[in-house]
């Protein structure tokens, strides 16, 4: 581990801190709540471009730079997606003065520190993921679009730790998991909405533009779960054939 100096114990215990000093990182408010939160269970309904990733992988860094032990594992529907956030990983590792023989393991897809801490991203197979075990940060990246089946066998790695759960997404349609956690089960995690107007670097033109010319506009930027495209019957009218006690139709 690196020596323990006045400034080191503050940036362990202040992560906020940390990345504004040392990765030249400035989180929005939003942001440092994330950073500092120390709950189990938290959702993330993001507009596009909000920084979701981005402030994921610098959580992943400071946990395996100052907590012992730390298993951080990002899973994501594709290899190229959770090879996005390790490259974020990556690019805030660079920043960090780090002795030369401080990582033991330094691929694109795995770090193992000296410390025996480490960071893995791996594909969306449930068969490719599920060997692991006393997983500390579980990142699920585009939750959304992550298979029922990847997310039922991942939770499991987080029984004998007691890790850290954090699912981050923008909404795709009014199904899967993410959906029925942020519909139905809200109560039992930390949750954000950050539509895109609370990202100062979505500039309103943009989102004027965007507004006029994407059908998909209050799903990819104002976190709304809009049922799938092409649907003929909307999934309100299901639930309502499923439960007569429910009428959404008026004639």
């Amino acid at each position: 581990m690196p020596s323990r100096t006045a400034d080191d114990l503050l940036y362990a215990a202040d992560p906020v801190i940390w990345c504004r000093e040392i990765l030249g990182f400035f989180p929005d408010s939003w942001q440092c709540d994330l950073l500092r939160s120390r709950s189990r269970k938290i959702i993330l309904n993001c507009s596009r471009q909000s920084g979701k990733s981005t402030t994921c992988a610098a959580l992943g860094l400071h946990e395996s730079i100052y907590r012992r032990p730390s298993f951080g594992l990002v899973v994501a529907p594709t290899q190229d997606q959770s090879s996005e956030l390790m490259m974020k990983f990556d690019e805030f590792r660079s920043a960090v003065e780090l002795p030369s023989d401080y990582l033991s393991t330094d691929t694109k897809l795995a770090v193992k520190f000296a410390n025996g801490n480490r960071f893995v991203a791996r594909p969306g197979s449930e068969k490719s993921a599920r060997s692991f075990s006393a997983v500390t940060l579980l990142l699920e990246d585009e939750a959304s679009r992550v298979l029922d089946d990847l997310y039922n066998s991942v939770r499991p790695m987080l029984a004998v730790s007691n890790g850290r759960h954090i699912l981050m997404s923008t909404p795709f349609g009014k199904r899967g998991h993410f959906f029925k956690i942020w519909s139905e089960e809200r109560d039992l995690w930390q949750w954000f909405e950050i539509p895109a107007e609370k990202c100062p670097r979505i500039t309103k033109e943009f989102l004027e533009e965007e507004q006029r010319t994407n059908p998909w506009f209050e799903q990819e930027y104002h976190c709304v779960f809009m049922d799938s495209e092409g649907s003929i019957f909307s999934s309100d009218l299901f639930r309502s054939l499923a439960n007569p006690a429910v009428s959404v139709l008026k004639l």
